[in-house]
């Protein structure tokens, strides 16, 4: 790691909140709601309404022909629980349509159930009809049989456009009655994908759209690359990725994805889907420009959830990178928070073909065949990951606050980043109204490190209110931490002027009879704890003990230990009572909203498991679900219920954790099974040389072919153990060699390209009856030393694997294997 030399010493780092010019435009754009809906959805020129309220709306991508169908729906709770109100998917023409003119909607295709459990859950759609997708699919997800015919696709060729018709017509069917006319889901419809230079085209694909059936308040199209839209008619989106998996093998970070984790109000992406695109587009273009920047507001669906790996470039995005660059856009001015993905799958098997992008199909890059994981939040086969925690924690805060940011402006300092090198300079930012806002700060990116930053203060000046100056003694911005802070913010009747923790959510405590209204705050960690309440709007205050209450004007609480007994009890000036709780950095991290027992709550879940609101189950009375670790797992909530909740075969031991109430789920009595297993990978095949490297379209390195598997893979053995749950187990593989797939039998089940990370897959995704009987295959390749791959620094072979070289030097083992257990904890009304 480069060392750093600190920044210099800072006293109060200033920024001035300007008034704004004139109110935002409304009415200016062809995009409205079907009449008499209850909750009317409207664009402004810098944010969306909903119901005549200012709306925040946050979508997160899963491709339900990527997964089973018969788990959509707790995978749907996954992502509700996450914070995700719109599911946005593509529409992927080949997956339904491999044969022409048999049109699939069944089992894993079908559209109309996917859409209805969304609705049934309360969740937006957001179909992306295309009908080109990219995806990472094959031909962009336009059929073979298309592609044979004389036409020149995505232009508005009547040749091309008579099976797109008949395409559009298709979805319209499988969507009839789902639009919000009738109360259905469909709020938006993305039209094509990443067409930057044929506006016409888009607006023919639109008309025939709707001319076939199709309806929603708001038709978007991706808005990178410099392209042009046809004016007025769709509604621009923005993206923007940690890291790339389509960029040169020795090109580095790129600059593209460096950019997204400064604060700027620049909206453009130029580097997503610039492989595909004939020529770099750069510099300034229609949507980018002063006068779009004033007539939409700033939208995004793709901010990088994670990332694919190409078999020449194997990125590895971290929770953190993912965390920072969401919480980024939101202080650069979005209004929209859209993630691609937020949910990973499996690619089809095709009847024909294998549908993933390769070079075979002329596309620059070659993807796995089976795995779509995406690095997401949530996994290929439905995995918690770290990056999952850290979004839902900034979707609570857009819930309970979204409507107070969203037509916030974004304001940046005077003295900002003197350029994408620049490490030193702080980067921060506000979103604010007249007379309060949220401070944002980031001083974390990938790769590169960025240095703590000692004795900071701020001072924020706004047009209606005086100067805030915070926090009363300086702190230390610690090297990764990114967070957002409050200023001003009205709490049941208390201002809090500023607090140095992240606002939560709010929760309704009324243990106590009372209805106290919790605000609920992450602490940063490595910052001490500081809230400032004006004491003009309380009458009283309760600290917890070592906690120092200053009085005057302005009532300071310091020296507050994080925690879930870290409660301020404050009596206002309007005769209600508010609570004030600062949980740890970490503890926030598990925390989950939802409605349980009759009423909101705030759960609290172990690291690594999750918790879904389902308010459908159990005929309506509603049941709270924790998918966690196949031993003894607890969970906490705020308020308690009214009794001890019943878990389904387990027992529940009850106790205190400060102001929550935890409930220890123990199993059924029995010895409760391990988590992790032990598992045994047989080598029945050793290793042969690394197959000769081959490049493909632009010079980039294919993936070696089908034919190396049979012949100079090394090959392993794992035997299923009787007794074994299929249901709710992952293999779970360390390994090291270049390219490694998994046979069940003659059938390919999963793949991976080594990046490092572990190799998981699912059993209850395999055929039962050959798994049981013939157990796994796993066949593992030798890359080649002159080979043109990236892989992350410290990835070139796993320490704990122990395994065979090819003669050239090759690491190539399956080393420590194991079996992953969870289980789904039924948690019903005692």
């Amino acid at each position: 790691m480069t060392s750093l030399r600190p920044p210099p010493r800072s006293t109060s780092l200033r920024l001035r909140v300007s008034a704004p010019a004139e109110p935002p435009l409304t009415g200016h754009l062809p995009l409205t709601d079907a009449p008499g809906v209850p909750d009317p959805i409207e664009v402004t020129s810098r944010y969306l309404t909903r119901g005549g309220r200012p709306w925040f709306p946050v979508s997160g991508e899963f491709h339900y022909t990527r997964y089973p169908a018969g788990e959509w729906e707790e995978e749907l709770l996954k992502m509700k629980a996450g914070g995700v109100t719109a599911v946005a998917s593509y529409v992927i023409w080949i997956h339904h349509e491999e044969t022409e003119g048999r049109i699939r909607f069944d089992g894993d295709r079908d559209l109309r159930r996917f859409a209805r459990l969304c609705a049934r859950h309360g969740l937006d759609l957001i179909p992306r009809i295309g009908p080109w997708s990219h995806a990472e699919v094959r031909n962009g997800g336009l059929p073979d049989w298309l592609l044979t015919r004389a036409c020149t696709p995505r232009t508005d060729d009547p040749a091309y456009l008579e099976p797109v018709r008949t395409w559009f017509e298709a979805i319209a069917g499988q969507l009839s009655g789902l639009d919000r006319a009738h109360g259905g889901p469909v709020v938006a419809i993305q039209i094509e994908n990443e067409l930057y230079d044929q506006p016409g085209h888009l607006l023919t694909l639109k008309r025939m759209a709707q001319a076939a059936g199709l309806s929603a308040p708001l038709w978007t199209s991706t808005a990178w690359g410099g392209v042009q839209l046809p004016p007025g008619e769709l509604l621009p989106l923005y993206g923007g990725y940690p890291e790339t998996f389509w960029t040169e093998a020795d090109g580095g970070w790129p600059d593209t994805c460096r950019k997204h984790f400064f604060f700027t109000h620049q909206r453009d992406d130029e580097g997503i889907g610039a492989d595909l695109r004939p020529t770099p587009v750069r510099g300034a273009d229609p949507t980018d420009s002063a006068d779009s920047a004033a007539r939409f507001p700033w939208v995004t669906c793709e901010l990088g959830g994670g990332m694919a790996v190409s078999y020449h470039r194997r990125p590895r995005v971290e929770a953190a990178d993912v965390g920072a660059l969401g919480l980024t856009k939101i202080g650069c001015g979005s209004v929209w928070q859209g993630y691609y993905m937020f949910h990973g799958g499996t690619n089809p098997l095709g009847e024909r073909t294998t549908l993933q992008e390769s070079h075979a199909t002329g596309y620059p890059n070659d993807l796995p065949v089976r795995t779509y994981d995406f690095q997401a939040p949530l996994g290929e086969y439905g995995q918690y990951r770290p990056s999952y925690d850290e979004l839902r924690l900034q979707h609570l805060l857009l819930a309970d606050f979204g409507s107070l940011l969203a037509p916030m402006e974004s304001f940046l300092p005077a003295r900002q980043p003197s350029g994408q090198d620049d490490r030193d300079t702080l980067r921060w930012a506000v979103r604010a109204s007249a007379d309060s806002g949220f401070l944002f700060v980031n001083n974390h990116q990938p790769h590169e490190e960025l240095p703590a930053h000692p004795d900071t203060s701020f001072t924020v000046e706004f047009p209606a209110g005086p100067a805030l100056t915070f926090p009363s003694t300086p702190v230390t911005v610690p090297t990764g931490a990114y967070f957002c802070w409050p200023l001003r913010l009205d709490v049941g009747g208390l201002r809090l002027d500023w607090a140095t923790a992240q606002p939560v959510c709010t929760v309704v405590d009324d243990g106590d009879g009372d209805g106290r209204t919790v605000l609920v705050l992450a602490a940063t960690e490595g910052v001490p704890v500081e809230l400032a309440l004006d004491a003009r709007t309380l009458t009283s205050v309760r600290a917890p003990s070592g906690a120092c209450v200053t009085l005057d004007d302005r009532v300071l609480i310091t020296g507050l230990r994080p925690g879930t007994d870290a409660l301020v009890e404050v009596d206002t000036a309007d005769g209600e009572r508010v609570g004030l709780l600062v949980l740890d950095a970490r503890t926030a991290r598990t925390a989950y909203k939802g409605v349980a027992w009759g009423a909101e709550r705030l759960v609290l879940c172990e690291a690594g498991a999750g918790v879904v609101f389902d308010e459908h189950a159990r005929d309506g009375q509603g049941e709270l679900r924790v998918h966690g670790p196949a031993g003894a797992t607890s969970f906490a909530v705020l308020p308690a219920p009214p009794r001890p909740p019943v878990v389904k075969g387990a027992y529940v031991r009850e106790s205190a954790d400060g102001v929550f109430t935890r409930y220890r789920v123990t199993g059924d009595g029995r010895e409760p099974r391990p988590v992790l297993r032990a598992a045994e990978a047989v080598l029945v095949r050793a290793v042969g040389p690394a197959p000769e490297p081959v490049t493909g379209v632009r010079g980039r390195a294919s993936a070696p072919a089908d034919e190396h598997y049979d012949t100079t893979a090394a090959e392993y053995a794992i035997t299923v153990p009787d007794g074994l749950p299929l249901t709710g187990t992952l293999l779970r593989v360390h390994w090291s060699g270049d390219v490694a797939r998994a046979y069940v039998g003659d059938t390919l089940v999963a793949d991976q390209f080594h990046s490092g990370r572990v190799w998981d897959i699912a059993l209850d995704r395999l055929p039962a009856f050959a798994l049981r009987g013939e157990g796994l295959r796993l066949r593992v390749l030798p890359r080649a030393a002159d080979a043109r791959v990236y892989v992350p620094e410290g990835a070139q072979g796993t320490p704990s694997t122990e395994g065979a070289s090819d003669a050239g030097g090759a690491v190539v083992a399956v080393g420590r294997v194991e079996w992953v257990m969870t289980r789904t904890w039924v948690v019903g009304e005692g």
